[in-house]
């Protein structure tokens, strides 16, 4: 069934985009030995790029939601490969912001709003679950993407893994770009598999609209929903953008600095990566147990125990001094990471329908993502000043405990209303 070519797609997606962009960290003491670059400049690249990302994810997911994903996956696939393969050219500070702040930033704009956006609109029943297993990608990305990235750099330098990282971003988005479709309406009339109900093509160009224009009785129907200004005016939709902003502040704070304090404290590069790769390994099965909760007990749920384990992370972590301590953290922290990414779209799905589910995910990721440009260069900058990590680590912990608070004070679905 084509269902699971768009799964695999998804899934692959995630995998490469997410992972070649987490590989990042690994880069900070090769760019530092040759350049004598500040963690705070390199952190400024990561943060630039994060914020593009999501800053166009709101145009990505708006084009989505009418022009499909096909051709927004080509564009953004050869931005994500074109920035890349320049990296491999990398030769002064300008050029770092504009590689990878700019032209990969714009790329990997599409990651997480098409795939996740697409699995929300073929999959309804099982929404939750196929989410979780999409996501289950970008542990995979996790795992494998930072090894692969030291390995290649121990073996033939920074810029020929650039190179190499860029070839593969391009050819494989590309490819897998070709064989996405928003909805199973553009297949034609097909029985879907898991209602057993006849679903027809759409009738005119403008039918994904129409559910603006319908009158819906449920705001989390499947068909119908919020429109994206309705959305806009309700307390909810504010309250799920500043915790995933919390969440991602944090999250690129340990994602981009986790290696450089493992090395701070006298571990090697490759046993550091192998940290980053415990999350993802981790998160993969956070991810798939995630996406069966979200089914039975509802993103709010599940949110508000992930920040849980988010919290209990950070707090081991301030205290953390060793190998072993800081693979203890990659586990606890790898339940949460997997599962607040994992959760976030069938959770705008369950409260504003699917009518504008692309544009208002993108605004989701792009609270997120402003958090996670925000985090990596602040946290450089605070190292530069104090020589240590253990105030960004305080930050964070503070940080996750607002954005529990925000989650606590969530009403159950069914109390949405427009005028919230």
């Amino acid at each position: 069934m084509y269902k699971h070519v768009i799964t695999a797609a998804c899934f692959s997606i995630q995998a490469i985009g997410i992972g070649a962009h987490i590989s990042f960290g690994v880069f900070f003491n090769p760019l530092i030995a040759e350049f004598g670059w500040s963690r705070a400049t390199l952190s400024g690249a990561s943060s630039m790029a994060f914020f593009l990302m999501g800053l166009l994810s709101i145009i990505v997911g708006r084009l989505n939601d009418r022009i499909g994903p096909r051709v927004m996956m080509t564009v953004t696939g050869v931005l994500s490969g074109l920035g890349f393969l320049l990296m491999s050219r990398l030769d002064s500070v300008w050029q770092l912001y504009l590689f990878y702040g700019v032209v990969v930033g714009a790329g990997l704009s599409s990651i997480d709003v098409i795939t996740l956006s697409t699995i929300a609109r073929w999959f309804d029943l099982k929404r939750g679950v196929m989410t979780g297993v999409v996501k289950v990608g970008t542990g995979a990305g996790y795992v494998a993407c930072p090894i692969v990235a030291s390995l290649l750099v121990s073996s033939y330098g920074w810029r020929t893994t650039y190179f190499i990282i860029g070839s593969a971003v391009l050819i494989i988005l590309v490819s897998l770009a070709q064989v996405l479709k928003r909805d199973p309406s553009r297949l034609g009339p097909v029985e879907d598999w898991q209602t057993g109900k006849v679903v027809g093509p759409a009738k005119t160009d403008d039918d994904e609209t129409c559910c603006e224009r319908r009158t819906v009785c449920e705001p989390n129907s499947a068909i119908g929903g919020f429109s994206f200004s309705e959305a806009l005016r309700t307390r909810c939709f504010w309250t799920i953008c500043t915790a995933n902003l919390v969440f991602v502040f944090c999250v690129m704070v340990v994602i981009v600095h986790i290696v450089p304090y493992a090395q701070d404290i006298k571990i090697s590069a490759a046993t550091a990566a192998s940290i980053l790769s415990t999350i993802g390994g981790v998160s993969i099965v956070s991810r798939l147990l995630t996406g069966i909760a979200i089914d039975r007990i509802g993103g709010k749920k599940v949110m508000i125990f992930c920040f849980c384990m988010l919290i209990t992370a950070l707090l081991w972590l301030s205290i953390a001094r060793s190998l072993w301590a800081l693979y203890f953290f990659a586990v606890i922290y790898g339940l949460a990471h997997g599962g607040i990414f994992t959760v976030v779209s069938p959770m705008m799905a369950e409260f504003f329908g699917m009518s504008s589910h692309g544009i208002l995910l993108g605004v989701v990721v792009f609270a997120g993502n402003l958090g996670g440009s925000i985090g990596p260069i602040l946290a450089g900058y605070m190292f530069d000043a104090t020589g240590g990590y253990s105030p960004v680590f305080g930050i964070c912990l503070l940080m996750s405990v607002l954005g529990l608070a925000l989650l606590i004070s969530l009403p159950k679905t069914q109390a949405i209303t427009r005028s919230v």
